[in-house]
C-alpha cells in the first residue's frame, strides 16, 4: 500500500510538471481539484520538484514552469513612489517583456525577493487590484522606493530601451547608468 502511494506520488509530480510546463499559469487549488487532491499536497509537491532542481516559479497568481530560452535578462534598479507603480510595469509589459521579480537590500534581513511573474497588462491590473484592495505595500515601500527588478527581454536592446524609458520617466534610479 505504501509504494502504491509512493508511485501514485512521483506520477502526479510528472502530471504537475507536465501540466506546469504546457500552460502559462496554475493555482495550487485548480491542480489540487485536477488531481483529487489538497492544496497543501500540491504545495508540498511543487517544493519537492523545486527542490529536485524544476525551475517552478511561484507568484501571486499561482504557478508557472520557467522555460529555458532566448529572452535576455537584465537587471534594472528603480526608485519611485506608489502612484509610479503602474508607469514602470506598464513600461516594461509594453515592449513585450516580463517582470520577473522584485528585489530589496533590507538593512537587518538583507536581499528580499517577491516573485512578480507579470507578462500581460491583465497581469498588472490584478496586481495593482490587489495593492489596493488588500491593503498591502509595496516592497520597495521598506527600502525608500530603492528596488531591483530582474526583467526576461527579447532581446538586449529591447532591454536597453527600456531603461531609457524608465530613465525618462523618472523611475530609473538616478545612480543607475544606461
Amino acid at each position: 500500500m505504501v509504494l502504491n502511494l509512493k508511485k501514485n506520488s512521483y506520477s502526479r509530480r510528472d502530471r504537475i510538471k507536465t501540466d506546469l510546463y504546457n500552460q502559462r499559469l496554475l493555482s495550487a487549488s485548480s491542480l489540487a481539484r485536477k488531481y483529487h487532491v489538497s492544496r497543501q499536497t500540491i504545495v508540498g509537491d511543487i517544493a519537492l520538484l523545486r527542490a529536485q532542481g524544476e525551475p517552478i516559479i511561484a507568484t501571486v497568481n499561482g504557478y508557472h514552469y520557467q522555460k529555458s530560452n532566448d529572452l535576455y535578462q537584465g537587471i534594472i534598479v528603480c526608485q519611485h513612489n506608489l502612484q509610479q507603480t503602474r508607469t514602470e510595469l506598464e513600461t516594461i509589459i509594453a515592449a513585450r517583456s516580463q517582470v520577473l521579480d522584485v528585489v530589496v537590500d533590507h538593512p537587518l534581513y538583507g536581499q528580499l525577493i517577491g516573485t512578480l511573474g507579470l507578462t500581460t497588462s491583465a497581469d498588472i491590473d490584478r496586481f495593482m487590484e490587489q495593492l489596493a484592495g488588500d491593503r498591502a505595500r509595496l516592497l520597495s515601500s521598506l527600502t525608500n522606493g530603492i528596488h531591483l527588478h530582474h526583467l526576461a527581454c527579447p532581446n538586449e536592446q529591447t532591454f536597453m530601451q527600456i531603461k531609457k524609458q524608465l530613465k525618462q520617466a523618472g523611475i530609473l534610479y538616478s545612480d543607475d547608468e544606461t
